[in-house]
């Protein structure tokens, strides 16, 4: 048993000896667990990515979310609870409570993921779809969610995501508005996603997205259970794991430039072949490190109609996010490489850059940043809209840090994602637009200039 695991076991054993009731029967059960080699279990042999600074860094880590809590570098447990609506919010805040050190989140998900399983199957029987319904979408989060810590195609996270497809797959059959299950061939393997349909749909052609979820985020939470931004504006979805994100590397598909370069040609392929889909109405849309890869996707598939990306990852090169910020970050995107070894892989991450691809982009921008997002500076931002040829539109929240929001600039003036979803809206309606620089001052007040 390696260190992590020992500490792990230790700080479940402490917990089964101080919680009370169902939070100490919940925890003895994980003890059970992990000494039996259960596969929820973590390994006993890491066999991912190590870097340096993972290495060096992993008690002040711990420390700092020891300090303060799961949400240290990024409002996860705000993102990842939003889909699920009001509903969820007593379950995060009891995974808040418990997550104390970064081996405490896959546990702290997967006990909630196994009991919104059990109610789901309960209601399911008794014949309670819309309660069926509803907490099979939130297992399903809450099973990804428990994946996030695991950057290695090791059993416990091919169990997890076995549960959370099982869970979603549920759901599909018995949500308010279709959807379907996506396996979109790219070479010799094939892209993982979900296609759904706006509430209500009868026939014809409908406008779609692509949505691609971030670094830490999966397809699974880019469409909300209920009231979601692109079905209420009669927008389809295809949300997808792109080259390396979430269930992709367990399918042997990988981040690289070529794959990138490739997803966004395949992806409209496929859909346009879709008698529901207009095709010439297709948008894309990407959020943080999805914000990169669906620029590379876009400047390499001239039928993208729109673009619209949030909380930037466009420092060419990446060595802000991956030797400034928490050392997580580089470990998860090694995994997604499937580039173990840290030399081989900053030499690969030179590769990852705009450049010789931002230039070719035709269709419509926008991008939607904080004013000091420490993950990507937004001189390098700037610099992509410098070379941006096309009609293009950057909005800058005052004081906001990567994720756009819970700043007075987000709070008082336009809502990030309703700006997002309405912007495509018009987009993909063939609406006109002036290229444009918005920057959000505190009180809300959008400062618009012109781009020289």
């Amino acid at each position: 048993m390696d260190r992590r695991d020992f500490l792990q076991t230790a700080s479940l054993a402490a917990a089964a000896a101080t919680a009370g009731g169902a939070a100490a029967a919940e925890t003895k059960i994980q003890l059970a667990q992990a000494a039996t080699g259960a596969p929820a279990a973590p390994a006993a042999r890491h066999g991912g990515p190590l870097t340096k600074r993972w290495t060096e860094q992993r008690w002040q880590l711990d420390n700092i979310i020891q300090a303060n809590g799961m949400d240290w570098d990024q409002p996860r447990s705000v993102y990842l609870s939003a889909p699920s609506g009001a509903l969820a919010n007593a379950d995060f805040a009891s995974i808040r409570a418990r997550i104390r050190k970064y081996a405490d989140a896959a546990p702290a998900f997967e006990a909630q993921a196994r009991r919104r399983e059990a109610v789901a199957k309960e209601a399911e029987a008794a014949g309670n779809v819309v309660t069926a319904r509803e907490n099979y979408f939130i297992a399903a989060i809450h099973w990804g969610a428990a994946q996030w810590p695991i950057d290695e195609a090791d059993a416990q996270n091919m169990m997890y995501n076995t549960r959370k497809r099982e869970c979603y797959t549920k759901y599909s059959k018995i949500a308010d508005h279709k959807v379907e299950e996506v396996w979109i061939p790219l070479g010799d393997r094939k892209t993982p996603g979900w296609l759904h349909l706006p509430p209500g749909y009868s026939g014809g052609k409908v406008p779609v997205v692509i949505s691609v979820p971030g670094m830490d985020s999966l397809k699974e939470i880019s469409v909300s259970l209920y009231g979601d931004r692109w079905l209420s504006r009669g927008i389809a979805v295809l949300a997808i794991d792109g080259p390396g994100q979430y269930e992709a590397p367990l399918v042997g598909l990988y981040v690289s430039m070529e794959n990138w370069a490739r997803t966004g040609k395949v992806c409209v392929d496929w859909l346009s072949a879709r008698p529901e889909i207009d095709a010439e109405k297709i948008g894309m849309t990407g959020n943080s490190f999805g914000s990169f890869f669906s620029t590379i996707a876009a400047a390499n598939e001239p039928r993208i109609k729109a673009v619209a990306v949030s909380a930037t990852c466009l420092e060419p090169g990446c060595h802000t996010i991956f030797e400034e910020a928490s050392p997580t970050f580089k470990m998860r995107f090694m995994f997604m490489s499937n580039i173990l070894e840290e030399k081989a892989f900053d030499e690969f991450r030179q590769t990852l850059t705009w450049e010789g691809h931002a230039e070719k982009i035709t269709a419509p921008y926008l991008c939607v940043a904080g004013e000091f997002d420490e993950l990507c500076p937004t001189r390098y931002t700037e610099a992509m809209f410098r070379a941006l040829k096309s009609p293009k539109q950057l909005v800058v929240y005052a004081e906001s840090r990567h994720s756009v929001g819970g700043v007075s600039s987000a709070n008082l003036g336009p809502s990030p994602t309703v700006l997002v979803a309405d912007w495509m809206a018009a987009r993909l309606a063939g609406k006109p637009m002036t290229s444009e620089k918005w920057f959000v001052d505190g009180a809300g007040r959008v400062n618009k200039s012109a781009f020289t």
